[in-house]
């Protein structure tokens, strides 16, 4: 087996950390905004102002009025423009571009139609309304998305659907190399439901490379993941499959003959040192039972509340020691997301294409 040598990474919490711009990225889910209600959000350090239109589309705006950068939350909004309440220059809510401007003259020779606040394209999908970001001021000239809204895969048109969210106390890398890392599991979430520190047992699991990204090949899941059990009543191989990509996300998908849960969980940075968690679930298994959702609610708030309290007490330590150590293959995705995140960057730089750090499959093993 490759030996890699110990790799000792600084910590997000010094600010070494780096936004991806070019991407999509969940900012709130859809039953958030109503009617002609604004509401105020923020992701990448960007400030957002959302709401919809007299058709109910999803439009997103920089929250900031390019005229004296009052917020544009705080505005009345008419179902097309978005009105600044400091001096009643209005926008148009999809193209940010400027309509009136009430101060100016018939004989003015301003031009407000070429003047914008900053907007990023807006979709929504899987109950979630999604921005895409090319950069922190809002739509480039020219600059439409080149990559489709990720959508949670679903086989089936019948199926039942569920959200979880948090904040995460940390920056996104952190949270990103938490969400990949398999050997926490029996410490951290150490429960009956789930797994014990006497299940652990050693894991060998093939890897291979994906557009910007990396996936654990379909295999057999752990036999020492107590839920996957529940599946014999199907009496059909269990299978599962999960995929990392860029900037943020996980997805994994478990199919039982013509049954199936898949499930996508994206890390979003709001600020530097702080970010949010969305959590999708949607499944035909278990169809019948009505409990389904309210168990994967009660279950998997705890999970994450594990998770959240480690960040919490990791912060301290963090401060005092900002390196930390990836080692062995356990460590070894999360290496990956380092060298992806490197390789996008430069590929930004340069114009060139994007170096995938993974040129071909790889097994990895360790205990868990």
């Amino acid at each position: 087996m490759e030996q890699t040598p110990p790799l000792a990474i600084s910590s997000p919490a010094k600010g070494g950390d780096e936004f991806l711009w070019g991407f999509w990225y969940p900012v709130l889910r859809s039953n958030r905004i109503r009617g002609r209600r604004l509401v105020a959000s923020a992701r990448l350090e960007v400030p957002l102002v959302l709401g919809r239109d007299a058709a109910g589309k999803a439009f997103a705006l920089r929250d900031v009025c390019p005229h004296r950068a009052f917020p544009l939350s705080l505005g009345r909004y008419d179902g097309h423009t978005v009105e600044c309440a400091y001096h009643g220059w209005r926008f148009e809510a999809h193209t940010g571009q400027c309509r009136l401007v009430p101060s100016i003259t018939e004989d003015s020779k301003l031009q407000c139609d070429r003047i914008h606040a900053g907007s990023f394209p807006c979709e929504e999908r899987d109950g979630y309304v999604w921005a895409y970001f090319a950069n922190s001021e809002g739509r480039s000239p020219g600059g439409c998305p080149q990559l489709p809204v990720p959508e949670l895969p679903k086989y089936g048109g019948r199926y039942r659907i569920a959200h979880l969210s948090a904040t995460l106390d940390c920056s996104m890398d952190t949270a990103i190399i938490g969400l990949m890392d398999p050997a926490h599991g029996p410490f951290v979430h150490r429960s009956w439901w789930w797994r014990s520190r006497r299940s652990i047992r050693e894991k060998q699991k093939a890897f291979e490379p994906i557009p910007q990204g990396f996936r654990m090949s379909s295999h057999t899941p752990s036999a020492n993941s107590a839920p996957y059990k529940l599946l014999k009543v199907y009496g059909a191989a269990v299978t599962t499959q999960i995929d990392f990509v860029l900037p943020n996300m996980r997805t994994e998908e478990v199919r039982c003959g013509k049954y199936w849960f898949t499930n996508r969980t994206t890390i979003t940075p709001i600020r530097h040192d702080l970010c949010q968690l969305d959590f999708c679930a949607a499944w035909n298994l278990f169809s019948w039972f009505p409990l389904v959702a309210p168990l994967l609610h009660f279950f998997g708030k705890r999970f994450i509340a594990q998770d959240q309290r480690v960040i919490e007490l990791q912060k301290p330590g963090l401060k005092v020691q900002p390196r930390m150590m990836l080692v062995d293959d356990a460590d070894r995705q999360a290496r990956w997301y380092f060298q992806l995140k490197s390789a996008y960057l430069a590929s930004q730089q340069s114009g060139m294409p994007m170096q995938h750090p993974l040129e071909g499959p790889i097994t990895l093993r360790w205990r868990s």
